[in-house]
């Protein structure tokens, strides 16, 4: 089925993405896979091509472009060749927006260039050892001592952890206030007291460098708080449901390409003198993925059809990445069946597929998170 929400400068800019990743990225993903990270060439790269703070204001290096098309097109293309590549999607479907619609003046003039221009990466710290879904479980905390804020605490799971230069800490400011007691505060690569921990080993998408972070003492400057103080919980709702919604673009893109290479694999392979693709069950199973990739790919355009229109809400949002993310952990699990024993070979892309895609489920928000979330706005 034609998809109808992209133009024609989003056809051109998915073109430039393809270029990128064939000259780029493709070249040196083997290698990053090995030493469990992306050189941080990679993203100067992505400056150079457009590719990252497309939608920051031109004045600062940005492309001025706000519309999350274009964050689509190139989280598409990055889910299609895999997990080897630079944090594309947590620069501007993440950072991005805090960077873009929180920071003063003198913080863009700060910050805004070298984040446009691959110079500084950024990521954001929420999930601490006990605190995951539950934000209201954050232990780190700030105290306001003159003008700087004395931060303590560790966080983990972050993405861009070893790489970051700006890491966007959500910190507990007002012990008694709730939701309504956190910052967010700038942390700046080699700040005294600010320590990466170990690079976390997991089962899949090793290229990324997610890290333990820890903080003893450091003395963050009152010009680093982003947004307001103690808003940090209302700033965090606010962005979330486009970080959801560029999990689910992800998610069926990678699935759709897994898919696609596996049509191929069972038109190919024979078994009992015939192509395995026309025994009838596993027609079926080829039927019901095709199916159902089509049907959730509408739902995902109609949810950027509402961003471009100012329309989407957090309930969407969440419908779409738990649906989306779920189905490609189905849809590429079939795909690993269909190839045999092959499929359990990681020489074949299935296999990675299959340990990559798994944290879909999870990060941005859980499954049972966003059901919790729809279920709640039914009045349940």
């Amino acid at each position: 089925m034609r998809r109808t929400v992209f133009e024609t400068e989003h056809d051109q800019l998915r073109e430039t993405t393809r270029q990128f990743i064939e000259r780029e990225i493709a070249p040196h993903a083997e290698q990053w896979e090995r030493e469990g990270q992306v050189d941080r060439s990679a993203y100067l790269a992505a400056g150079k091509y457009g590719l990252i703070g497309f939608n920051l204001p031109e004045e600062f290096g940005g492309g001025g472009m706000e519309d999350f098309r274009f964050n689509a097109v190139i989280v598409e293309e990055l889910a299609k060749f895999g997990s080897a590549t630079p944090a594309l999607s947590l620069q501007n479907d993440v950072v991005g927006p805090y960077m873009a619609k929180l920071t003063n003046d003198e913080q863009k003039q700060r910050w805004l260039p070298g984040f446009a221009s691959g110079e500084l990466i950024g990521a954001i710290a929420m999930s601490e050892p006990g605190a995951g879904s539950d934000l209201a479980g954050i232990k780190t905390s700030a105290v306001l001592d003159g003008d700087h804020w004395v931060l303590n605490g560790s966080k983990t799971f972050i993405s861009a952890g070893i790489n970051s230069d700006l890491v966007i800490v959500v910190t507990r400011t007002d012990p008694n206030g709730g939701h309504k007691g956190f910052t967010l505060l700038v942390v700046e690569r080699g700040m005294a007291g600010f320590e990466r921990g170990r690079k976390l080993d997991k089962m899949g998408q090793h290229a990324q460098d997610t890290a333990e972070l820890h903080f003893t003492d450091v003395r963050v400057p009152v010009e680093n708080v982003l947004g307001e103080v103690n808003k940090g919980f209302y700033h965090l709702m606010h962005n979330l449901p486009s970080e959801r919604l560029s999990i689910a673009i992800g998610a069926i893109a990678g699935a759709r390409q897994v898919f696609t290479d596996t049509l191929q694999y069972t038109k190919d392979r024979k078994a009992f003198g015939q192509p395995i693709g026309t025994f009838q069950h596993n027609r079926f199973v080829l039927a019901e993925m095709s199916t159902e990739l089509d049907i959730a790919e509408q739902y995902i355009d109609r949810c950027l059809a509402a961003v471009v229109a100012g329309e989407l809400t957090a309930v969407d949002a969440a419908k779409a990445k738990w649906w989306t993310t779920e189905l490609a952990k189905r849809v590429i699990d079939h795909c690993v069946q269909l190839h045999g024993g092959y499929g359990y070979m990681n020489e074949y892309p299935v296999a990675k597929a299959y340990v990559d895609s798994r944290i879909q489920t999870i990060f941005g928000g859980t499954t049972e998170i966003m059901k919790d979330i729809i279920g709640r706005d039914m009045g349940l």
